[in-house]
């Protein structure tokens, strides 16, 4: 096999906007394929030890019901991913108010974040890979956040089985940005995710308060159900009576303090599924990892092949800063001045083992 880039258009929306798909696939036969919608990964083919594909994603089989969903499918999160405090936050002396959509909260960059937003094809090509870039802009004063924001975002699928998403921003003013990628992810293509066993590189994470706001605290996971240090089964402890934590979330939906360096690409979790023999490690320059186990995936619409995505069908590992970062001077800062480049990785190698 080769490597294969493959543009397409695959719907239009009312506004007359084309939405195109981009199929990448490498040398060993994995296949990844990107709607121009979100910026977001609708599928991606991973074998097992035995060389079988199964996608590994959950997603919409069209453009129509990633426009209904909900659950941010495989989207691109932007401006600012997880969740702010009232929507408000403060900047050189000057307050912004930001739409709300998660109750009292801003969450996941408003109710047109990026994920609603239909980005520009830059490119493609093969130099290292099978690679799409792409553009968003972004006007100053989009939901709230000041100045105008250009980004650019590459998702490149190299010959040994490792997705790569690079994102790079600009602002004209001084603004936030915490971009993620939010994907849903069933090792074994459907089914429980949570028979999957999770490992974070985290010594700490950040607990919530009822309105799934951090309290500011760094607690540490020694002792606690939220221990990844060494594999866990994702379900096991998921509903502990003893942790008011998963109460709030109603199960795992808590940011993880990664070890190491931020700006640094390093290891922050490993997600492997024993019995199909399919594994990925997830490398990241961001500080920290919003690990989410689908506790409240809807169900709406009908996933691919008509599948009904009931919770906990797919777990999402989101490389982040912390959520309401600039209502917590102590947190990783999430600040762009203009004519400054803000950049981040994350990198997903996909591994295969023999099956349990």
């Amino acid at each position: 096999m080769t490597p294969t880039v493959c543009l397409s258009s695959v719907a239009c929306l009312p506004d007359g906007t084309e939405v195109h798909e981009c199929r990448l696939g490498n040398r060993s036969g994995m296949q990844a394929a990107v709607l121009t919608l979100g910026a977001t990964l609708r599928r991606l083919l991973a074998p097992n030890h035995r060389g079988e594909l199964a996608d590994v994603v959950l997603g919409y089989d069209s453009v129509e019901d990633y426009l209904r969903g909900t659950d941010y499918l495989g989207a691109t999160i932007g401006r600012y991913a997880n969740r702010i405090a009232g929507g408000r936050f403060s900047l050189g002396g000057q307050d912004y108010q930001l739409a709300l959509n998660a109750g009292p909260n801003a969450q996941h960059g408003g109710t047109q974040g990026f994920d609603r937003k239909v980005w520009r094809v830059d490119g493609t090509d093969l130099d290292g890979g099978a690679a799409l870039h792409l553009s968003l802009l972004s006007e100053d004063g989009d939901q709230g956040y000041p100045g105008e924001l250009a980004v650019r975002l590459s998702y490149r699928l190299s010959d040994d089985n490792q997705l790569r998403i690079d994102y790079s921003a600009r602002s004209s003013r001084s603004t936030i940005v915490n971009l993620t990628h939010h994907s849903y992810w069933n090792l074994a293509g459907y089914g429980d995710a949570l028979q999957a066993h999770l490992s974070i590189e985290s010594d700490a994470y950040t607990p919530l308060d009822p309105q799934m706001i951090p309290t500011g605290e760094l607690r540490p996971v020694a002792g606690s159900a939220f221990d990844f240090r060494a594999p866990q089964l994702i379900g096991a402890r998921m509903h502990d009576p003893s942790e008011p934590q998963l109460a709030i979330g109603r199960g795992y939906d808590h940011n993880f303090v990664l070890r190491g360096v931020p700006g640094t690409l390093r290891l922050a979790a490993r997600l492997e599924d024993r019995h199909v023999g399919r594994a990925f490690e997830l490398l990241t320059t961001e500080p920290g990892l919003q690990f989410y186990a689908g506790n409240t995936l809807s169900g709406f619409p009908l996933g691919k092949g008509g599948r009904l995505h009931r919770p906990g069908d797919g777990v999402a590992l989101e490389p982040q800063h912390f959520p309401d970062s600039p209502n917590h001077p102590h947190f990783p800062s999430t600040l762009l001045e203009p004519g400054r480049a803000w950049s981040s990785t994350t990198l997903f190698r996909f591994l295969t083992m023999a099956a349990a």
